[in-house]
């Protein structure tokens, strides 16, 4: 295969022509990477069985991992549902068009491809123009996981899907940045009290006012999944990530000595992202490169997954990420940066 067309969409006149060859391509049982708020997403036809295996195939994912299925409205979210409860309408009504993910008994018409065999199906209602255009003109839900390959840090651009799966998918709209930069959260309503599957940028607190209950414990990959990102290691780049805390200049330089001595990476292929420690003086001479993300977890959400793709492309050996604050609003980023560095 040739690597992959790039529509842009920074047009009227674009936007409609790419709209146009993405619902030719989908309705053909091929695959599109389509951008979102959250992150770029590979697309095909939820309904075909055949055409959502072609995405395992394409990111060489794991056939018990689910994938979320994407939905222009209400009444093709109750479509891919057998049971759509108040509470399903009230989180619909909080936050939909948006970065939240439903969980509920799936519909008949959802194949086991989609749920990874399991009884319940993701719903996500997106608020991207450019997704929720060529879902309305399909007419059928879109199942579209992360755009690259299997376990590696999602896309937020439509370069870094080409980088990807440029050599594996025949279409990518550019769609301009993902406004949110992490994927979304994952709420299953299919049981009581509600459980958070997956942490995102709608927060526990939001998510209780519309539940009145909430389960919100940790989630791990174990038997049927429900949801994707549960699995230990996930969103991580090709170079070694360590996450890490400090105080001062000295602790920092410190801390690098100890990896130094007991890490591979060289001293210039180490690169640093940090958010309020900011390492100065001679313990960052030589590396190479330290970047700072403000302290503002919506901005460092957006920013993070760009900063890691950013790194790989310039040959990091090691990225060191500084922790971040264990609080709700930060808790998303969190359990991105601590699957990315599982080993």
């Amino acid at each position: 295969m040739q690597r992959a067309e790039i529509l842009s969409t920074h047009t009227t006149t674009l936007f409609d022509s790419a709209v146009r060859r993405a619902v030719e391509a989908l309705r053909r049982g091929e695959l599109v990477a389509l951008p979102t708020e959250t992150v770029y997403g590979l697309a095909a036809n939820a309904l075909d069985a055949a055409a959502v295996q072609r995405i395992f195939d394409a990111k060489g994912r794991s056939a018990h991992n689910p994938i979320i299925v994407h939905v222009s409205d209400l009444v093709m979210a109750r479509r891919c549902a057998a049971d759509w409860p108040d509470t399903a309408a009230r989180l619909a009504a909080a936050f939909w068009p948006g970065p939240l993910t439903i969980v509920l008994p799936r519909s008949a018409e959802i194949p086991d491809t989609v749920t990874a065999g399991g009884p319940t199906v993701g719903i996500r209602w997106p608020s991207h123009p450019f997704m929720q255009a060529v879902i309305r003109a399909c007419g059928f839900p879109v199942a579209a996981p992360s755009a690259n390959r299997s376990n590696e840090i999602s896309p937020t651009s439509a370069e870094h899907v080409a980088h990807s799966l440029g050599e594996r998918i025949s279409l990518i709209i550019d769609g301009g940045q993902s406004q949110v930069g992490i994927e979304s959260t994952v709420l299953d309503i299919s049981v009581a009290p509600p459980r958070l599957l997956r942490p995102g940028m709608i927060h526990d607190e939001s998510l209780l006012a519309v539940t009145g209950s909430l389960d919100a414990g940790s989630s791990a990959a174990s038997g049927t999944l429900r949801s994707p990102g549960l699995l230990r290691k996930h969103y991580a780049p090709k170079a070694r990530l360590m996450v890490l805390s400090w105080r001062d200049d000295r602790d920092f330089s410190t801390k690098l000595a100890e990896l130094r001595s007991n890490c591979e990476a060289a001293l210039n292929g180490t690169f640093v992202i940090t958010h309020t420690q900011i390492p100065l003086g001679p313990a960052v001479t030589g590396l190479g490169n330290v970047s700072v993300i403000p302290h503002d977890a919506e901005a460092f959400a957006r920013a993070l997954y760009s900063e890691l793709h950013r790194c790989d492309e310039a040959g990091a050996e090691l990225i060191i990420v500084e922790a971040v604050p264990r609080t709700t609003e930060w808790r998303a980023i969190e359990d991105r940066l601590q699957r990315a560095a599982a080993k």
